[in-house]
């Protein structure tokens, strides 16, 4: 099958994160023992979803990873012009469809490249390591992760197919993402000073935050490789009260830190949570019951720092020629592979500007050159 036609097959399985994957992986499975491709399905604790694991090639040290989710983003509420689940060919040089760049492009093209890779005497192995629920926090990678380093010879280098124009990116920050929960004590809206407004506290927490971004940069914690170069908190909901004349008792907000490199969750957290314990004790001083709470509604998606990975990027320039390297503001399970040693960068085809927009789509010329770097990483994989 080509890549167009395998795109087509991909787009078609609806895997928004909320729902399973299990038929694309199935998908996936069959066409793999189509070419006796062996592979391994790591699924979540219920079974309802799947990572895939396979190699094409020899159980031997030095392997490439090629690595994409196969989840996608929701299209609730957005303005698509045709069915987002069915691959539409716009005779613009584009192809539309929910994932066609973020990112089942990029599986599609190393798909379509399995049948040449079999027929080449591989010295060194090409792995496909397919995860679920990257866009939720990358929840499936590390059992992935976990797996390859248990089951297979060590790879030499990964990348990760996030769309990137075709070009290396070699850092992105890491995210982490939090609920603030404020219990305060409610009082009719009159008495001022009875109770104690959730919505007032979460107000003052929300503002806090905010300004450790501007302390960021007085502090000089910039890097300028990012185009938001400085480590960002950012509030995306907020919901709190029950009526305009009730000092609401409850509110919560769900808020995200996006950290540099450079810096740590834990460093930053720390600010908002001194301050937040400062506003708890004046709080608990006229109303014993109330508090404030903050948990991860996810765990923290590692950084991926430009370290310990001459080998990967130098992997890239000998396939794609000498482009300069990027550094990207979004999150990737990059940073995970890299936590376990292993020299990752992130290329893939299309652009990042396309994801999660309606009428998503990959360019042709974008695959055509995916397609191009997979046909020459077999090559340089193998004598000639």
């Amino acid at each position: 099958m080509t890549a167009t036609a395998l795109l087509e097959t991909l787009v078609g399985f609806a895997t928004v994160s909320r729902d399973s994957n299990l038929e694309l992986i199935g998908f996936i499975e069959s066409y793999l023992d189509g070419y006796g491709v062996p592979y391994q399905r790591i699924e979540n604790d219920d079974g309802s979803k799947a990572n895939l694991l396979a190699r094409i090639g020899p159980a031997v040290e030095g392997g490439v990873v090629l690595s994409g989710h196969t989840d996608v983003v929701p299209v609730d509420g957005q303005p698509w012009t045709t069915d987002p689940f069915t691959l539409r060919d716009g005779d613009d040089g584009r192809l539309y469809g929910r994932g066609t760049c973020d990112m089942k492009g990029f599986i599609a093209c190393a798909l379509a490249q399995v049948p040449r890779w079999i027929e080449q005497p591989l010295e060194r192995p090409i792995y496909l390591a397919l995860s679920y629920d990257e866009e939720i926090g990358c929840l499936g990678a590390p059992r992935l992760i976990e797996r390859l380093m248990a089951d297979e010879p060590r790879p030499a280098a990964v990348i990760v197919g996030e769309p990137t124009l075709m070009a290396p990116v070699v850092a992105h920050k890491g995210i982490t993402n939090l609920r603030t929960t404020v219990t305060g004590q409610a009082a009719h809206s009159s008495q001022v000073y009875q109770g104690v407004s959730a919505i007032h506290v979460a107000a003052r927490l929300v503002t806090r935050i905010e300004d450790i971004m501007e302390e960021l940069k007085a502090e000089g914690r910039i890097d300028e490789a990012f185009n938001v170069a400085h480590s960002s908190l950012h509030v995306g909901r907020i919901q709190g009260g029950t009526a305009i004349n009730i000092k609401a008792r409850d509110c919560h907000f769900d808020w995200e830190i996006r950290h540099l490199p450079s810096d740590s969750f834990e460093s930053l957290y720390a600010r908002f949570d001194a301050y937040a314990k400062e506003v708890e004790a004046e709080m608990q001083a006229r109303s014993p019951g109330t508090g404030i709470v903050t948990e991860h509604i996810t765990q923290t998606v590692p950084a991926l720092a430009d370290r310990d990975n001459a080998e990967a990027v130098a992997l890239c320039r000998q396939l794609l020629g000498d482009k300069p390297s990027e550094a990207v503001a979004y999150t990737t399970e990059a940073g995970q592979f890299q936590g376990v040693g292993l020299p990752t960068v992130i290329c893939g085809p299309g652009s990042i500007g396309q994801a999660h927009q309606p009428d998503e789509y990959v360019e042709l010329d974008q695959l055509a050159a995916c397609e191009d770097f997979m046909q020459a990483l077999g090559k340089s994989l193998h004598k000639d």
